[in-house]
């Protein structure tokens, strides 16, 4: 597992294939929490949610930018939202 300490606020988190999955508002616990920015709105017009990915699915953090071990389709659809 990477050091989770190594994760920085406003990094880009991608998946293994290179897609945009999100950025990371901070680290919680043994989740990241992502920024809503990169949340889409919700079916019934309500605003955007946090979304968060398992540090478990990190595999690297690199040049600023946390590298996720699933592609970025695979990665969406891991996340958990609160």
């Amino acid at each position: 597992m990477v050091d989770a300490s190594q994760i920085k606020e406003h990094a880009e988190v991608i998946g293994a294939d290179g897609t945009h999955v999100g950025t990371v508002d901070h680290v919680e616990g043994d989740r990241i929490k992502l920024t809503k920015n990169d949340s889409p709105q919700t079916q019934d017009g309500q605003g955007a949610k946090h979304h968060y990915i398992s540090l478990a699915l990190v595999a690297d953090v690199e040049d600023g930018k946390v590298r996720l071990s699933a592609n970025g389709a695979e990665a969406v659809q891991l996340e958990e939202s609160e």
